[in-house]
């Protein structure tokens, strides 16, 4: 079997397009999405009815969460935008989505099994500097979770862990808004089911960023364009 995993689409629809291009010309036999659709300032509601046109296994991000239950005392920009972008059913559907979900024996959630905010294999502090959590902070987010594969997203940094009783913890990275990497190409990961083993193989996907970052701009959010024809900025000040 082989299975493409996208997460973090964010609204971009430029990006969405081209890795779904990918996905067909890889010959995929399914696709699940990892949360984190439409939260942007690029094009919510058309990445919205591209992902509902579309027979995945989903799961919600911590934005979508926050698109359909406003934190309260931190509005977000961000949210609010996409929020008033998009149509009752699209709503409807985000406040469906479930938190994890099961798919052919693999675990999907967005940030660990147990929280869709905190990062998994990685962790921020400050600008563009990163931390790669030791051994026991990555098992301790594996505790129970029993699959031979288990998918997160998040962070927006594609990279697979094996742990050392044999399961892999991978992350697919961001189609829709690239950071840290310094390139702005959409990221997702084809993962192959050989002999009962699964194998993931990341793609690297060119889109035409300068039209994204040219939407986000329309809408009065300049700040993004840094990150989607980039791919350097930090995630400070993003959302």
């Amino acid at each position: 079997m082989r299975l493409a995993v996208i997460s973090d689409v964010h609204g971009n629809s430029f990006a969405l397009e081209a890795v779904l291009a990918d996905i067909r010309a890889e010959g995929a036999d399914a696709i699940v999405n990892l949360g984190d659709h439409l939260a942007s300032p690029i094009d919510p509601r058309a990445t919205a009815d591209m992902l509902l046109a579309l027979p995945m296994p989903t799961i919600r991000g911590n934005h979508d969460r926050w698109m359909v239950t406003p934190r309260s005392g931190k509005p977000d920009p961000i949210d609010s935008f996409a929020r008033g972008q998009i149509d009752a059913e699209h709503l409807q559907w985000l406040a469906g989505l479930p938190a994890t979900l099961v798919f052919e024996g693999i675990l999907l959630c967005h940030g660990t099994p147990a929280s869709d905010e905190k990062f998994w294999l990685e962790g921020f502090i400050h600008a563009r500097t990163t931390t790669i959590p030791d051994e026991a902070a990555v098992s301790a987010h594996a505790a129970g979770a029993d699959y031979p594969v288990i998918l997160c997203g998040h962070s927006h940094i594609a990279r697979a862990v094996r742990l050392r009783d044999g399961r892999q913890i991978v992350n697919p990275g961001s189609v829709g808004l690239q950071i840290v990497y310094g390139s702005p190409d959409a990221r997702y990961v084809i993962l192959d089911r050989r002999n009962g083993k699964w194998s993931p193989s990341f793609r690297v996907v060119a889109y035409d960023h300068a039209a994204a970052a040219r939407a986000a701009e329309a809408h009065g959010f300049g700040h993004w364009t840094e990150a989607l024809t980039t791919g350097w900025a930090d995630p400070d000040g993003l959302f």
